[in-house]
């Protein structure tokens, strides 16, 4: 593999990878370890409420830590911003574990989604420090492989947990990964130059906020990631629900989340090579209309199955929409910040930001709507994707920046 420099002279891309894969994977935690736990902490906090709260709580706090986190990492760095941020998702865990309401559950959580805003949002800004163009979608499209370890052994582990222990066992085990990832962080160290740190002024950031939304191919792909991400969140939401209420499979949930994992790391891999021959614009467009195609292909088939196909066609039209939609994100992420140089944690913490903040909110419009049929999810999985795609498509100029491979 090729390197990488920074502050502490030359880095792996290897290293990189692993690195930056593992911060994805403490943020995903905090979703996908408490997905097997949903009965267990209703049970134990004897609370009516709706516990998907959970998750919404968590996501909140991560889009509103991404306002905090971008313009913070550009002045003082990627490394004192990050261990913040864990030190703060660390509390929010402790504190979920130690909550004896369901109340404060939910305070915790939102305490714990702003510490893990900073691992989120800034990844993407540490990968354009490092790198750019093409390289820069490769590198990204090999961590999102890694990082998809997560989701895949994630919701097995908190499954296992449960069954052997209380359930705030779940919330103890993350506290102790934000610990490992603070010490990972320093060993790293620091990767923005220090001829590019900006000052932390509003007048500053402002500015540096206007050149981000004034950048057509920044903001189109940054819409684009706000419908993708709003698509994916539903099949987050409500896929727990459907195969409880519709296909009475909530036993099986944990096993089946973790294989759409693992199917889609070998086609990531592949995919890495295909950006490198024909570049990232091109992949993540024929990626996000494969995605789009096949949500809308399925839109009249479930409205005359009365919202209740099968379960292993419904399962494997899962695997295809959201397959595409991964294979397109890692991509977006560097064609969305190719052009912001010094610029690129205010607009990795924007892009975040709105996609988690605004994604979670188009999501919950159908989210809601789930109930016996799913119906709701392929509507809505179908409606985002193809806006998205529009998006990707009005950001245009791209094809200049990625029109040759390194």
């Amino acid at each position: 593999m090729s390197e990488a420099s920074g502050e502490r002279g030359i880095r792996s891309d290897r290293s990189v990878i692993i690195y930056l894969s593992f911060l994805g994977i403490l943020l995903a935690t905090g979703i996908d370890i408490a997905l097997p736990a949903f009965d267990a902490i209703e049970d134990g906090l004897e609370s009516s409420s709706n516990v998907s709260l959970i998750v919404t709580l968590y996501v909140i706090g991560m889009a509103l830590g991404q306002l905090i986190v971008g313009p913070v990492a550009d002045r003082f760095g990627r490394r004192p911003a990050i261990l913040g941020g864990l030190g703060l998702y660390a509390v929010g865990a402790i504190a979920s574990a130690l909550a004896p309401s369901f109340g404060l559950l939910l305070v915790a959580r939102l305490i714990w989604g702003l510490g893990a805003a900073a691992p989120a949002g800034l990844r993407s800004a540490i990968t354009r420090d490092l790198y750019s163009g093409d390289k820069m979608a490769r590198i990204t499209t090999i961590m999102m492989a890694v990082f998809l370890l997560g989701p895949i052994f994630v919701p097995l582990l908190g499954d296992f947990l449960i069954r052997v222990a209380p359930w705030p066992v779940i919330f103890w085990f993350a506290a102790g990964l934000a610990v490992v990832g603070a010490l990972w962080c320093v060993r790293f160290g620091e990767t923005l130059a220090e001829e590019n740190q900006r000052p932390l002024e509003l007048r500053q950031i402002w500015t540096g906020v206007k050149v981000v939304v004034r950048t057509r191919v920044t903001v189109g792909h940054m819409l684009a990631n706000v419908f993708l991400t709003g698509a994916f969140f539903i099949y987050l939401g409500s896929a727990q629900p459907v195969f409880d209420q519709v296909f009475d499979r909530s036993s099986q949930f944990a096993v089946f989340f973790a294989l759409s994992g693992v199917v889609t790391v070998p086609p990531l891999i592949l995919n890495n090579r295909l950006i490198k021959k024909y570049g990232a614009r091109r992949m993540s467009m024929l990626a996000c209309a494969g995605s789009a195609s096949i949500a809308v292909g399925a839109v009249i088939p479930t409205l005359v199955l009365e919202g209740r196909p099968s379960f292993w066609l419904w399962y494997v039209w899962v695997l295809f929409v959201t397959g595409l939609l991964t294979l397109a994100t890692p991509s977006i992420t560097a064609l969305a910040l190719e052009p912001m140089g010094a610029l690129a944690g205010t607009a990795s913490s924007l892009l975040f930001f709105s996609g988690f903040a605004f994604g979670a909110v188009l999501a919950a419009i159908f989210d809601r709507l789930v109930n016996d049929t799913v119906t709701p999810f392929v509507v809505g999985f179908a409606l985002y994707t193809t806006i998205g795609l529009a998006f990707m498509w009005w950001a245009g100029g791209t094809a200049a920046l990625f029109s040759e491979s390194e």
